[in-house]
Order: structure tokens, then C-alpha cells, then sequence
């Protein structure tokens, strides 16, 4: 017996293709995984000598619901050096990561019948969130011809009375495409004249390639940033997936209260020892986060140069976030190894089966014609993988 609230909503396929895949090396299978979407170096010495510290001095009660102000005072700090965001600690609720953010947000902030647009391809949990909290999500196809840019004429026509919130998430899981300034200031005009509060997911924002600089919609204006809820965290900027550390940023309040006592009464607050090694984290020297952005600009450019010479196969350059989100349409129909491609679902199965190659099907962002790529892994195990696919295709 289940909530009806909960039948609409599917399993992650981005963490079951995951478990699949580590199970499979755990049994032994020569598996090439591209499927995580966690960096893959280690979480730096000094924030793991920081948690261990504070499980030797005793930090290991609970904390406020909302965060320890000895990790908010950081989090200002940074917002306001990075990002040209002025909040108090009393604006920002520390939560189980980015993702239990989000999660408050939509629970603390849709009513049932609340629409919500979703930019499509999209985070795969932006719309089971969604309808978990009842709302109703409204998919707004990106232009994959034009970098996966925004159709703002689309956008208009998909606003409603009922239209209350605004996913935007740049740089983007799964397609790495960055909006503009000028994209993000007409996303700006479009919320404020229509009353719609935005959710910038700035989670990659330290991820970015050929010269990008991350901008924050809600640095735009100071009317921007009170309709604004900046979500970030420490995950992938400093490979602390694990650890489950996220933040929100907010003008409204009302919603921040309304945030605090929903956490108050879930997750009681975030893991202590968590919040202490965040604080670290923060302190972090930027070299540290640059290098490891440096590795994935490698990596970036080489899995983009093999997937495009793969034929049949087109991919938009990525310029943020690690992943790769290859088109196959071309190939829809064709068959190869004995299996006709289909869908997303039966070509993540077939390179799975045949290639041991493991991707996540696009079905699961949105589109049935691409599949995702992570190049958060070894150049080595990138090299192996593609090997393997492009053998596959030619099958």
C-alpha cells in the first residue's frame, strides 16, 4: 500500500544504472562505467583530516535544523565573493545536499496544481520532485540545433495562471550547455513580469570550460534575487558526494521558515561531522578544485572528439558540469550485434550486454534519442569505453 502521491513517481535510472554497474565489477565483469555523476578523485586531505577532527573532538551532536552557523557564515562569505550575493546566515538552510534542497524547496513551496517549468533535457529528478510535492511539471524543450538554447516563444506559451516556479540549472546535468547573460537576464524579465520564482541549481558551477564564467540569475538585479532560491553545495566542486552537504540561499523568509521546519522534522539537521568538513571545504585553496577542472577538461575534449567520429552519433560540446549527452537518431532503426535500436532504454541495454559499457538510456533526462556519458572517470577507462562502443556500432 502506497501514498497516491507516489505512484507517479519512478525509480532514478542514473542510480540504478549505477548499482548495476558496480555490481557487475563486483562480480567480476570487465565493466566500463559511465554512468556516475560524481567526480572521481578523492575528497581533498585536508576536508577529510577536518571530519575526522571533528569525530575526535566530539562534534557529534546535533546542530541547528537549519545548519551550524559556523558553516553559514562561510557560505555567505563565499555567495558574496563568488557569486555577488548578499544573504544573512538567517537566508541559508543547510541540508543533506543539493538534492535534499531541492526536495524542501517543492515540498515547502508547491500547493497540488502548482505547475512548475522544466527545462527538457533535465536533471533526472527535477520531475519525480515535482510530482512528489503534487505539483504538476511543465517540460519546455531546449534547441538542441542551437546548443540546447532556450526557445523563449515556446517558454511564453507554456506560462499559465497556475505557473508558480522555474527550474533553471546551468551549467546543466545531463547536456553541460551554459546560459548566456543575455539568456538568463530574458528568463529574468519572463519570472518577474509573470510572478514565477526561480530555482537556479548552480551545483557545477566551479565546472567550466573554455573560458565560461558562471553567472548567477540572481545577481542580476536586486528584483531577480528576491524571486530567486540559489541551490549549490560542495559535492562536485570538492568530490564530496558522499558527504551530503547542500545549501539554499533565499530572500522569501517565509519559504526559508517554511524549509527550516520541514528539515526540522525529516533530517533533523545534516550530519555534523558533514557540516564541519564542508566548513574546510570552503576554506579550500581554489588550485585544488582547478586541477581537478583541469582533468576534466581533458577528458572533456577527448570524449567529445571520439563520440563525433563515431558515425551516426552527434554531441553539442559541453562547456560545463562532466558529461556528454551524444545524439543517435540517426541510428534509430539500424541494428547492430543483433540488437535493432529502439529507444534509450534498449541501447544503454545493448552496450551494457554486449559492449560492457555501461551509459545512462536519455529517456531518463527527457529525450529517448540521446544517451548520457560521465567523463568523471580515469582517461584510461574513457579510452577503453569508447573503444568498446565504436566496436559496437560497427557490428
Amino acid at each position: 500500500m502506497i501514498a497516491d502521491r507516489m505512484k507517479k513517481v519512478q525509480a532514478s535510472i542514473t542510480l540504478a544504472i549505477d548499482a548495476k554497474a558496480k555490481q557487475m565489477i563486483a562480480d567480476g565483469v570487465d565493466l566500463v562505467g559511465f554512468g556516475a555523476g560524481e567526480p572521481d578523485f578523492n575528497t581533498p586531505d585536508n576536508i577529510k583530516v577536518a571530519g575526522i577532527k571533528a569525530i575526535i573532538d566530539n562534534k557529534t551532536k546535533y546542530t541547528p535544523s537549519s545548519g551550524m552557523p559556523d558553516l553559514k557564515n562561510p557560505i555567505a562569505k563565499k555567495l558574496l565573493e563568488d557569486n555577488k550575493l548578499e544573504y544573512k546566515p538567517a537566508n541559508i538552510i543547510v541540508s543533506c545536499g543539493a538534492k535534499h534542497s531541492l526536495y524542501n524547496i517543492f515540498m515547502a513551496g508547491i500547493n497540488p496544481g502548482d505547475e512548475v517549468i522544466i527545462f527538457s533535457p533535465y536533471w533526472v529528478s527535477y520531475v519525480e520532485m515535482v510530482n512528489m510535492a503534487q505539483g504538476v511539471p511543465v517540460l519546455v524543450k531546449l534547441d538542441e540545433s542551437k546548443k540546447f538554447e532556450i526557445d523563449f516563444e515556446l517558454l511564453k506559451s507554456k506560462i499559465t495562471k497556475k505557473t508558480k516556479m522555474m527550474i533553471i540549472n546551468s551549467p546543466s546535468n545531463p547536456t553541460g550547455c551554459v546560459l548566456s547573460k543575455a539568456s538568463l537576464e530574458k528568463l529574468a524579465e519572463i519570472c518577474l513580469s509573470n510572478n514565477i520564482m526561480m530555482i537556479s541549481d548552480e551545483i557545477y558551477e566551479k565546472n567550466l570550460y573554455n573560458g565560461k564564467t558562471h553567472i548567477s540569475i540572481a545577481s542580476l538585479s536586486k528584483e531577480a534575487k528576491a524571486k530567486t532560491v540559489v541551490v549549490n553545495g560542495v559535492s562536485k566542486s570538492h568530490a564530496m558526494t558522499g558527504w551530503r552537504i547542500g545549501y539554499i540561499a533565499s530572500d522569501d523568509m517565509e519559504l526559508v521558515k517554511a524549509m527550516d521546519n520541514l528539515q526540522s522534522h525529516s533530517t533533523s539537521n545534516p550530519t555534523t561531522i558533514s557540516q564541519m568538513a564542508a566548513i574546510e571545504a570552503l576554506k579550500t585553496d581554489p588550485a585544488i578544485v582547478n586541477k581537478m577542472v583541469a582533468e576534466f577538461d581533458k577528458r572533456r575534449k577527448y570524449i567529445l572528439q571520439r563520440v563525433n567520429a563515431i558515425p551516426g552519433l552527434t554531441c553539442v560540446e559541453p562547456e560545463g558540469a562532466f558529461y556528454v549527452f551524444p545524439n543517435f537518431s540517426a541510428l534509430t532503426g539500424k541494428t547492430f550485434n543483433g540488437v535493432k535500436i529502439e529507444n534509450s532504454m534498449n541501447l544503454a541495454d545493448a552496450l551494457l550486454t554486449s559492449a560492457k559499457v555501461a551509459v545512462v538510456p536519455g529517456v531518463a533526462f527527457g529525450s529517448d534519442v540521446h544517451f548520457r556519458m560521465s567523463y568523471a572517470t580515469s582517461m584510461e577507462k574513457i579510452e577503453k569505453g569508447l573503444n568498446r562502443i565504436e566496436e559496437f556500432f560497427k557490428g
